[in-house]
C-alpha cells in the first residue's frame, strides 16, 4: 500500500485500524490494490494520484466507459466515479495503472444534469464543505446561492458563501450582507487576490480537510484557489463589464492540494442548477417554513389564501418577497424531480423483477426440460 504519509496530502485520514468496514471488505476482495484518489475527470477518462502534484491517466473499468443508465444491470451516471473518489488501482504507472474498485462515498454533491431525461450528475465527491463563491458584481444573485445551497443541503456537506471582489465599494459588501442575512451558512466578503482576506476562510482548510469551489463562471473560483495556493497554477480571465460574464477558464474538475494540506476541487462553472428530488426545501428555508406552520391552512400556496403568515410576514417587510418566490418555484422543481425520480426507481426494480422472473423459468426448464 503507498504510505500514509503519501496519501494524507491528497486528503486520506483514516488509520488501518479505523478505516469503513466496506472499504476493509473491498481492500481485502483486491489484495494486490492500493488506494488513489481521482484527481481529475475528462471524457476520455480518468487521472489519479497517490501524492501531492501527482495526476496519471489510469484506465477503468468497462462499465465505466460506456453511458450511464438506470436500466437493470447497468450502472447509473451517479454511481461513476467523480472527482475526489477514492479508488483502488493495480498495475505500475505510468502505462499499466488501471482501476480495479470504487470505494463507497462519504458524502458527494449533485445537481439534476442538463437535458429533459431524468439524471444525475456528481459535482464532486468525499468533500467535507462546499465553498459557493459569487462576485460583488453582477454577478452577484442571491436566489442563485439559494439554489447553490438547496443542492448542498442534506448531503451532510457544510456550505459557507464566498463573496468575492469585496475591493469594490464599501457599499456594495453591507448591501449584500444584509440581503443574505437568511441564509442558513457562514458568509464572507473576500478579495480573491488578497491572501491576507482570504484567511478568513482557514478554519475549513485544516490538514485532511477536502472542499469543492462552485460558482459561476467569471466569480474568481480560480483565483481565490491561486491565492490559496500560492502560486499562478489555474488559469483565470476577465468578465465583462456589462453584465459580469466570465468565460469557462476552468474545463474540468480537477482536484489540488494546498500549502495547509487540505485539497480544493475547483470547477467549471455551471449554467444549469437542477435539483435532484432528494433536496429538502425547508431545511434551506427554515424561515419560511417556520411562518407557514402559522397559516390557516395546512396546503397553503402563500398566494391569495386566507390566513396566509407566509404573505403577512412579507407585508410587513419581515420577509423578501423575492425569496418566498423562489422557495415556490423550487418546492415544484424539487417535487418534479422526484417524481421522475420515484419512477426511475420503480422501473429499475420492475425490471429487476422480470429479471428474476426470467431466471427462475430458465433454471426450471433448465432443471425439468422445456415444456
Amino acid at each position: 500500500m503507498t504510505p500514509i504519509s503519501a496519501l494524507s496530502a491528497i486528503g486520506w485520514r483514516w488509520t488501518p485500524q479505523a478505516l469503513p468496514p466496506a472499504w476493509v471488505a473491498l481492500l481485502a476482495a483486491h489484495p494486490a490494490a492500493r488506494p488513489a484518489r481521482i484527481v481529475e475527470q475528462h471524457r476520455s477518462g480518468y487521472r489519479v494520484a497517490e501524492a501531492i502534484d501527482q495526476a496519471i491517466s489510469a484506465e477503468s473499468l468497462p462499465e465505466w466507459q460506456r453511458a450511464g443508465s438506470y436500466r437493470r444491470g447497468e450502472i447509473s451516471p451517479e454511481a461513476r466515479p467523480a472527482v475526489g473518489d477514492w479508488v483502488l488501482v493495480e498495475g505500475d504507472a505510468p502505462k499499466s495503472l488501471r482501476i480495479v474498485a470504487l470505494l463507497p462515498r462519504f458524502s458527494a454533491i449533485k445537481r439534476g444534469a442538463a437535458g429533459e431525461h431524468y439524471k444525475q450528475q456528481v459535482i464532486a465527491a468525499n468533500i467535507d464543505s462546499v465553498f459557493v463563491v459569487c462576485g460583488l458584481d453582477a454577478d452577484f444573485n442571491p436566489r442563485r446561492i439559494e439554489r447553490y445551497l438547496l443542492l448542498v443541503g442534506g448531503s451532510g456537506v457544510q456550505p459557507i458563501v464566498v463573496l468575492t471582489k469585496s475591493d469594490r465599494d464599501e457599499a456594495d459588501v453591507e448591501t449584500a450582507l444584509h440581503e443574505l442575512r437568511a441564509l442558513d451558512a457562514p458568509v464572507f466578503a473576500v478579495n480573491a487576490k488578497d491572501r491576507e482576506s482570504v484567511t478568513q476562510l482557514g478554519p475549513w482548510l485544516d490538514a485532511g480537510r477536502s472542499i469543492v469551489l462552485v460558482g459561476s463562471s467569471g466569480a474568481g473560483k480560480s483565483t481565490l484557489t491561486n491565492t490559496l495556493l500560492g502560486i499562478e497554477k489555474m488559469k483565470t480571465g476577465a468578465v465583462r463589464e456589462s453584465d459580469a460574464r466570465g468565460r469557462h477558464t476552468t474545463t474540468h474538475r480537477a482536484l489540488i492540494a494546498l500549502p495547509s494540506g487540505a485539497c480544493i476541487i475547483d470547477t467549471p462553472g455551471m449554467r444549469e442548477l437542477k435539483p435532484t428530488g432528494e433536496e429538502d426545501v425547508a431545511e434551506s428555508f427554515a424561515d419560511v417554513e417556520a411562518l407557514a406552520e402559522q397559516c390557516r391552512f395546512r396546503d397553503c400556496r402563500h398566494a391569495r389564501e386566507p390566513g396566509c403568515a407566509v404573505r403577512a410576514a412579507v407585508e410587513r417587510g419581515a420577509l423578501d418577497f423575492d425569496r418566498v418566490a423562489n422557495f415556490l418555484k423550487l418546492s415544484d422543481e424539487v417535487a418534479g424531480a422526484a417524481n421522475q425520480l420515484a419512477t426511475r426507481l420503480a422501473q429499475k426494480a420492475d425490471a429487476k423483477a422480470l429479471g428474476k422472473t426470467k431466471a427462475q423459468y430458465r433454471r426450471l426448464d433448465e432443471k425439468h426440460g422445456k415444456h
